[in-house]
């Protein structure tokens, strides 16, 4: 199990050296997957959670590809009707190509309505939109000239290269708890990629769900990339109370340990407890990450300890 770590890409404490500094410690620390969020209007809704100043992702992550050699890049994740299928295509293929084949494509369909708004995009729509641009993404990633006629989006001839270093894509993890989510990542994704989630709902409500629509649809059951929000106590917090990462060291080791025998292929742990004050303070995540790998996790390896 590939264990990542979510970049904080926004806030009073980003600027070019933050950013540099977090693919640095997570790449030489020997983690497996660096991750940054997604967000183009920083409306009022967005800026209670995520203010700015905010770095977009894409550019950054391949800017990140320059500064980095073995650490894989991705999105946690790209708010997908924001952007026109022909850009994202483009400019991940592009950061694809820049990292050697790093990057993973981590999609959602976005919640600031206020942003949405902002962007002329219709907040009701954000759902089929993105189904109809993954659709999109994916084709132009896959041949050398494409078409597609759709509701949201079309196009004629258009030359896709470079295309990605991966083949036949850069994997596509989907986020989100609900059934419509579920049934994009079957159609349209590699991984479900949820994120703050508890145990018993994602071993025993999530993980059947994703099952049983896989076999509805007869696809092959995606993989399983959670994001976990991780919060380490000097005390074990009482486990009705408490998302996966939370509480004593044992007890995110414990976490860690079922998520692996569950299968996931990645694990992708998350400080940010939505403070803003907390982006100033980068070195007590990265302590926090080191204590977790040190004591419970074989990095080499890929495998809790």
């Amino acid at each position: 199990m590939k264990i990542g770590v979510n970049l904080i890409n926004f806030g009073p404490g980003v600027s070019p050296d933050s950013l540099k500094r977090w693919a640095q410690f997570s790449e030489s620390f020997g983690f497996h997957l660096l991750m940054a969020s997604d967000h183009i209007a920083i409306t009022p809704d967005v800026s209670t959670r995520y203010p700015a100043p905010f770095f977009e992702p894409i550019s950054l992550l391949g800017w990140l590809a320059g500064v980095t050699t073995t650490i894989e890049l991705g999105t946690t994740v790209l708010i997908v009707p924001y952007r026109n299928p022909l850009e994202i295509a483009r400019a991940c293929a592009n950061i694809d190509q820049l990292s050697g084949g790093r990057f993973i494509f981590g999609v959602g369909i976005g919640w600031a309505e206020e942003e949405f708004q902002a962007l002329r995009v219709p907040y009701r729509s954000r759902g089929a939109i993105t189904d109809e641009y993954l659709e999109a993404v994916k084709l132009l990633w896959t041949q050398d000239v494409a078409s597609y006629e759709g509701k949201f989006t079309s196009f004629t001839d258009v030359d896709t290269a470079p295309r990605p270093v991966q083949s036949p894509h850069p994997p596509i993890w989907v986020g989100g708890p609900s059934d419509a989510a579920l049934r994009r990542t079957v159609r349209f994704g590699d991984a479900w990629h949820p994120v703050r989630i508890a145990m018993p709902w994602f071993r025993d409500t999530g993980i059947p769900r994703l099952k049983e629509i896989a076999d509805e649809e007869g696809r092959p059951m995606p993989n399983l990339c959670p994001r976990i929000k991780v919060r380490l106590t000097d005390s074990p917090v009482p486990d009705a109370d408490r998302l996966v990462g939370e509480g004593s060291l044992d007890q995110i080791h414990r976490d860690l340990a079922e998520l692996e025998t569950m299968g996931c292929a990645y694990v992708v742990l998350d400080t940010y407890a939505d403070i803003p004050e907390e982006t100033r303070h980068n070195e007590t995540a990265w302590r926090t990450y080191s204590v977790i790998a040190e004591k419970g996790l074989d990095l080499d390896n890929q495998t809790v300890r």
